[in-house]
């Protein structure tokens, strides 16, 4: 068992935790990492990486089966889904080998175990049950991620209801399945089964699917989705699942009335809580609240010299809030006077087809803290680009303050939406306005001139619509 002293130890290798340890030892701070499972955490080995993978197995697969639009004609179409899950698989494993290469050339010592608070400025960590060392430290962040929420009486089981975790890897295709939750983990697995051939229902509590989207989007989503052969059932509410040999029957309320549907499996996509077991919390100032670690700007947890950052501090949910949490956590103990986080500056993505990207207010929200607002809009089957490749489907949405011209939010849907929605981020960081960003020139032919035209429609100048 070794004894080793450090300026930070790092509970948690994810995108938050390993950018912790790689930023505070960037800072000249003698830093470790205890990582119990994979480095990368969830997001880049069960999560976030794999996931679009697998989303982009399902759009060759949507584009195999279209390819007459585009003048090709091909027979006997198939996929080998064992190797679509090794595709993704080895695409998580590469970049798990890649954050212990980054690890080691920054310096920063790797512990295999499990990590908790074991007295001020110790972490004790053990492996298996087994003591593996004992570290002290002046500074502790706790980045142990989080979970699936499981619904009671519809647990997931690994076989006829999965988490994301089953549902990443299959042996074999369901021919029909039924998602509860249209939050972006449900929307994309919908989207990546559907693509793949499976029939889908997906079945959510509120109003509309994707509800933390701008109304117009969600609406324009559900289209979208329905159009490609969904089934959505909104203001529903699952009351109970009953297991077969290979299916599952599903009791379904929604205004009033129960039904019944028999999938073959179940996906629960219900929401996460945080990883705040067996930390050593007990008897320290660490405030929990609802599973999750309640911190200050800084991440300055209510213990002195321990620290909280990313899924276990709460929404929003992300690994790019995950990683800005890290780093402005690491800045602020090196006294560095880092900026805290503007959380209406995250941006939020959803790899579904049509992709789905949004930053700031949603129309509905602005109006709801008392601005007077513009509003643009510009579709994509006006952009020329969007024709071309074939992906007319979209729709930009930004909402400006009509008095001072401030963007509130930005919203939007269709191909590699995800990839654009950064260049609104970058606007409300620099504080621009929409003058700014319409005397920005946008390159031809680019789906990211339908940005341009909606900043210019909320001023009623849309030149191409």
């Amino acid at each position: 068992m070794a004894d080793q002293t450090f300026d930070l130890v790092v509970i948690g290798g994810g995108p938050g935790g390993y950018v912790a340890a790689i930023r505070a030892a960037q800072l000249g701070l003698k830093t470790a990492v205890v990582e119990r499972e994979h480095l990368g955490g969830i997001c880049l080995n069960w999560g976030c990486i794999p996931t679009k993978a697998l989303l982009r197995s399902s759009e060759i697969n949507h584009l195999l089966h279209h390819l007459d639009e585009y003048g090709f004609a091909a027979d006997n179409i198939r996929f080998d889904l064992a190797k679509v899950v090794k595709r993704s698989r080895g695409v998580a494993k590469q970049l798990s080998s890649g954050v212990a290469h980054l690890l080691k050339k920054n310096k920063v010592a790797v512990f295999d175990g499990a990590g908790k608070l074991a007295g001020k400025g110790t972490v004790a960590v053990e492996k298996d049950g087994k003591p593996v060392a004992t570290l002290a430290a002046r500074h502790i962040v706790l980045a142990t991620g989080a979970r699936a929420r499981q619904l009671p009486g519809i647990e997931a089981d690994g076989k006829l209801i999965w988490t994301y975790k089953e549902a990443m890897v299959p042996a074999a295709m369901p021919k029909s399945l039924l998602v509860i939750g249209s939050g972006a983990i449900g929307i994309e697995f919908a989207s990546f089964y559907r693509n793949m051939g499976a029939d889908v229902t997906v079945v959510e509590l509120m109003d509309r699917v994707l509800p933390v989207e701008d109304e117009e989007i969600s609406a324009f989503a559900r289209k979208a989705f329905e159009k490609q052969g969904m089934k959505i059932i909104t203001s529903a509410a699952v009351k109970g699942v009953t297991k077969g040999a290979e299916s599952v029957t599903v009791t379904v309320e929604a205004g009033g009335t129960s039904s019944q549907i028999t999938v073959d499996r179940v996906i629960s996509a219900v929401g996460i809580v945080g990883n705040v077991e067996n930390l050593g919390l007990e008897g320290t100032g660490v405030k929990v609240d609802r599973t999750h670690v309640v911190i200050d700007e800084f991440c300055r947890t209510g213990e002195p010299g321990v620290y909280a950052i990313g899924d276990l501090c709460g929404p929003p949910w992300l690994a790019h809030k995950a990683s800005h949490e890290a780093v402005i956590c690491v800045e602020a103990i090196a006294g560095k006077h880092p900026h805290p986080m503007d959380f209406g500056n995250i941006p939020g993505c959803t790899y579904c087809r049509p992709q789905v990207a949004s930053v700031g207010m949603t129309e509905a929200k602005a109006r709801a803290a008392g601005h007077e607002v513009r509003v643009g809009r510009f579709p994509f089957i006006g952009n020329g680009k969007a024709i071309a490749m074939g992906e007319p489907e979209g729709l930009v949405k930004t909402v400006f303050d009509a008095k001072t011209g401030e963007l509130l939010g930005a919203h939007m849907i269709g191909a590699e939406v995800t990839e654009m929605i950064q260049g609104y981020v970058i606007a409300r960081t620099l504080e621009t306005t929409e003058a700014d960003l319409m005397h920005t020139v946008f390159p031809h032919p680019t789906v990211s001139e339908t940005m341009h035209e909606a900043v210019l429609d909320a001023y009623g100048r849309a030149i191409h619509f």
